[in-house]
């Protein structure tokens, strides 16, 4: 894989560098609110990586476990990337069955009878609300 052999890399930068993340602040933020585990423990984005590590990440509905097959300290091409991970079976079949339920689901839009209010039936409702009582004695 790509970087310096034998040293050690932040999680942080190697979650950017496995392209799992846009930035590296990114995956920082992600792994210090607790949607990073390492062998099932919630870390510290300076936490150093060694292959063999598993991790499990939450991006968004999915979840995803991961095991760390290379070290990389910077980021490159995505097919580069890719092998520095395997996914397991469990988390692709599982990440796979969510999709199909996400994309199976129905449009909430859908449910809605009625949308906002147009011009007209919005004028319609204030003409009601001219004559509106009032609490004063001046009645």
């Amino acid at each position: 894989m790509t970087g310096f052999p034998g040293l050690p890399v932040r999680i942080d930068k190697w979650l950017w560098a496995a392209r799992l993340y846009k930035t590296r602040a990114l995956a920082s933020e992600e792994v210090s609110l607790g949607r990073v585990q390492l062998n099932g423990n919630d870390v510290k984005p300076a936490r150093e990586l060694k292959i063999g590590d598993r991790l499990r990440l939450r991006q968004g509905r999915f979840e995803r476990e991961l095991i760390v097959r290379g070290l990389s300290h910077q980021r490159g091409p995505a097919p580069v990337a890719q092998q520095l991970y395997e996914e397991t079976p469990d988390s692709i079949k599982t990440r796979s069955e969510l999709a199909e339920r996400l994309r199976l689901a129905p449009e909430p839009a859908a449910a809605m009878e009625h949308g906002r209010p147009t011009k007209r039936e919005r004028r319609d409702l204030q003409k009601g609300w001219d004559k509106r009582w009032s609490a004063s004695v001046d009645d």
